[in-house]
């Protein structure tokens, strides 16, 4: 079923294959949000008919919480739209970050409704009542968990494929109503075939599993508004792409901005060669940032770093700093260093990168390095720029 309406839907994209395309993304969000307003829809009606005709007024109250479904398959909607805004002179940089504000509103309603759901079932557990039972409740319990765990597989695959935090929040909604409803039922014929009721004892352990899901969904969607770094597989490619390129020596500094999904820009600081010609260095950097906008849909900018090449001094120096900066911290980096001699010492400029949490402070780094270089080459002075990474890559 999920294949069918994923490909129906496809079939109704232009272009469907190419996700990273915002007005691709944007039609499969849409799309997905409507599915999930008929489906909730239908649940609602399906289960207050059968609520209002059995007196179960746990069926009511589930057919209530279906209609808050609905209403976040709307946010979700709107979210969508909102983003798929282009940009304008107040903001240049477009709309996307409402699709993660949808997100985060949808993850907002899950913990309300895990409150509420908590709340219910305490004083349920405090003052127990008889959970009306009846095979038409059972056969709508049971139909609504094969509806929502449908629901559930279907926005996580489209969540998956366009990489929306959304409707990823969306399927964990679903998840969550598959287990309540789940343990109602289990309550109601557990008490129905035994006399025991566990109705709020089933309600309360289900609401602290939505609560802590929720709070991981709030986490998820405020961390990339926040200003998170990109993932460890997104900066290896983006370095193996530039090192890719004739004449590249390295990389450094790379930081990227997220906008919304599919609305990156990055910028990085790239070495080449002082003995190269500028104007074909700077054609290569020209390509490295075209390509990377046609083929990645990443607005990179690329700064142009020149490194000394014939001077056999620098490389000497950089390979010494680069150890003792490896012995003081096994993540720490070394980079633009240069070598500006005088007529008594020599100056040696560079930056080096600290990692986030370091317990040394920065004076005790700058100390212990101008030390052991000091106890290699007396007469080198160095000058040192500590920062951190806006980067994290993975061991």
């Amino acid at each position: 079923m999920f294949e069918l309406i994923a490909k129906w839907i496809e079939s109704r994209i232009p272009d469907a294959q190419n996700v990273r395309d915002e007005r691709v993304r944007s039609a499969y969000g849409k799309a997905a949000s409507l599915v999930g307003i008929g489906c909730n829809v239908l649940l609602f009606v399906l289960k207050l008919l059968a609520g209002t005709l059995s007196g179960s007024v746990a069926i009511t109250a589930d057919a209530v919480n279906n209609l808050s479904d609905a209403s976040s398959s709307i946010i979700s909607l709107i979210g969508f739209k909102m983003a798929d805004r282009p940009a304008d002179a107040e903001h240049p940089y477009g709309h996307g970050r409402y699709e993660y504000l949808s997100g985060l509103m949808v993850a907002v309603m899950i913990l309300v409704i895990g409150v509420e759901l908590l709340k219910g079932s305490v004083e349920k557990m405090l003052a127990p009542s008889e959970v009306i039972f009846s095979w038409a409740a059972v056969a709508v319990l049971a139909g609504s968990i094969a509806v929502k765990l449908w629901m559930a597989m279907f926005n996580r695959g489209i969540g998956r494929k366009i990489d929306s935090q959304t409707l990823i929040a969306t399927a964990d909604d679903s998840r969550n109503d598959v287990i309540s409803t789940a343990a109602v039922l289990a309550a109601t014929l557990i008490a129905h075939f035994t006399g025991l009721m566990l109705d709020g004892y089933m309600g309360a352990a289900v609401a602290v599993f939505i609560l802590i899901s929720g709070f991981g969904l709030v986490k998820d969607t405020i961390d990339p508004m926040l200003g998170t770094m990109p993932s460890s597989e997104q900066v290896r490619a983006i370095r193996e792409k530039i090192m890719s390129y004739p004449g590249v020596l390295g990389t450094h500094d790379l930081m990227v901005h997220d906008y919304g999904p599919g609305r990156q820009f990055a910028s990085v600081h790239v070495e080449m060669s002082a003995q190269e010609d500028p104007l074909a260095s700077h054609e290569v950097i020209d390509t490295i940032e075209r390509d990377f906008l046609s083929q990645e849909k990443l607005h990179l900018v690329v700064h142009y770093d020149p490194v000394v090449t014939d001077d056999p001094r620098v490389a000497v120096m950089r390979a010494v700093i680069t150890r003792i900066a490896g012995e003081i911290h096994p993540d720490m980096t070394v980079h633009d260093l240069r070598i500006v001699p005088g007529p008594t010492f020599v100056n040696v400029v560079f930056d080096c990168v600290v990692p986030y949490g370091f317990e040394m402070s920065g004076r005790e780094i700058k100390e212990r390095i101008c030390r052991e270089v000091n106890a290699e080459y007396p007469n080198y002075f160095c000058i040192i720029t500590l920062e951190h990474s806006f980067i994290r890559l993975e061991r």
